[in-house]
């Protein structure tokens, strides 16, 4: 299946470990640039409590959520032990600066 690429935001628009919200057909999807430079993307509900992941603060490749610092993986979307659950994760690709998702 072929994937929509959707352009979402400018690289400049990101700051470290800071997340960004966008909404792409609906879906809320939480931005983060790591430290590394990588950037991943997330379901922005938190699977628990529906908190906001975007607003959550980040260490390492894992945000906690701001309701009740569940911890998730922002590889793989894994909602860390002892909680359980998992949000959708996303591929990203740039270009030129310019940051599009993968659907």
């Amino acid at each position: 299946m072929l994937q929509e690429k959707v352009k979402v935001a400018h690289i400049s628009e990101l700051e470290p470990l800071i997340g960004k919200k966008i909404i792409v057909n609906g879906i809320q999807i939480g931005l983060f640039l790591m430290e590394n430079g990588d950037i991943k993307a997330i379901h922005n509900v938190c699977p628990h409590k529906e908190g906001p992941l975007s607003e959550g603060t980040v260490s390492g490749h894992y945000v906690f959520c701001p309701l009740h610092d569940q911890k998730i993986d922002l590889n793989s979307g894994e909602v860390q032990e002892p909680d359980e659950g998992c949000v959708a994760t996303y591929a990203i690709e740039v270009k030129d600066g310019d940051i599009y998702v993968c659907l």
